[in-house]
């Protein structure tokens, strides 16, 4: 091949590797990463990190709900008031330290990553729309641990929940066993197949939905979180530098891809799909402290100070109904006092001026 030849090739692999990078997105360590989202809800991409505790109100934010306390971060800003999105989708990938997952709406990084959960977003889900039964789905298959809600029991009651189910599964029809490129993953260990659990039960989560279309085309938003630890236990048995941990990365981030595309194509591109991939969680600092002054003031229940009472944070609403309540009724008071105390019996009363009629007439 001539000089000429060979400067273009490499220009063409040089302009392919650029593509490459711009296409895809290196996770290393704890990040929080938003695979879809809807242009009503307004990422901003930036490097602001956001903590782990702090994640729930993020959810909930983003479904258009309110929080106790405000989150002053600026990767997510306000959006329409009458716009939210059908449904919300959180993955948490533990023991991941790097996942080449596509060029998102954003990624932050994540400090302080403690335990989380969304039960207090499902909760406020069930309590506004229990008419409308929408579906709340969290599940843990490493843990066997699996909370459903709504319309969710009938939708995901084939879904297999116990690790038992999950491989009884594996050896079916339409396993991903069929379509997956093992390479050095075996179907034999106990590691292996905790991870090829995982990635079942998305590709039977994706499969359930698309049979039950109908569930994204109601008023109610749905609800899943999921949590994957099958690279965490092959971080543990073979090592963060093993090829079943590099081909298991590899396999999890089409497989993250895929999954958060489809869900957001079922759900009319009105869904919003994030990943948290976290190392290893660590306790919370802040909750500790809490318990410890919580601690204190239960074991002196007959103390002689006036303590005041728990705070709630629904007091200043409630203090400015009451007072411009009674500052309305203060006023409408003084109103018609001032023009009982101005008026004149002959003219502005109805009985006083027949009366007044009657003794002329007389």
């Amino acid at each position: 091949m001539s000089p000429t030849g060979w400067s273009r090739m490499r220009a063409l692999s040089f302009v392919v590797s650029v593509l490459v990078f711009l296409c895809t997105t290196d996770v290393h360590g704890d990040e929080l990463t938003v695979l879809q989202a809807p242009e009503f809800v307004s990422f901003q991409k930036g490097h602001w990190p956001i903590s782990g505790e702090k994640i729930p109100d993020l959810v909930a934010l983003t479904m258009g709900f309110s929080v106790q306390e405000d989150l002053s971060w600026p990767g997510l800003q306000a959006g329409p008031l009458f716009q939210r999105p059908r449904a919300n989708v959180l993955i948490v990938v533990r023991g991941a330290d790097g996942l080449a997952l596509p060029q998102g709406v954003a990624s932050y990084p994540l400090e302080n990553p403690v335990p989380f959960t969304l039960d207090s977003v499902a909760e406020t889900v069930h309590s506004l729309f229990a008419e409308d039964t929408p579906v709340v789905l969290q599940l843990a298959p490493s843990e066997e641990r699996l909370y459903m809600l709504g319309k969710a029991n009938a939708v995901f009651e084939d879904l297999p929940v116990t690790l038992q189910q999950i491989r009884g599964r594996l050896s079916q029809d339409g396993s991903v066993l069929a379509t997956l490129p093992l390479n050095s993953l075996s179907r034999n260990a106990e590691a292996d197949l905790l991870f090829l659990s995982e990635i079942q039960v998305l590709h039977d989560i994706t499969a359930l939905l698309q049979r039950h279309r109908h569930l994204a085309k109601d008023h109610s938003p749905d609800l899943y979180s999921l949590e994957l630890s099958g690279l965490e236990e092959l971080s543990r048995v073979y090592g963060q530098d093993s090829p079943q941990y590099r081909d298991a990365i590899a396999i999890l981030s089409s497989v993250l891809q895929k999954f958060g595309e489809d869900v957001y194509g079922l759900y009319g591109n009105s869904a919003v799909v994030e990943v948290v991939t976290v190392k290893n969680f660590e306790a919370p600092v802040t909750r500790k402290s809490r318990s410890i002054l919580e601690s204190k003031q239960i074991s002196n229940p007959g103390s002689p100070y006036n303590l005041a009472y728990k705070y709630n944070f629904n007091y200043a609403v409630v203090f400015n109904i009451v007072l411009w309540l009674m500052i309305a009724l203060a006023l409408a008071v003084i109103a018609v006092g001032y023009n009982l105390w101005n008026m004149d019996p002959g003219y502005d009363s109805i009985i006083y001026r027949m009366t007044n009629q009657k003794i002329r007439m007389d």
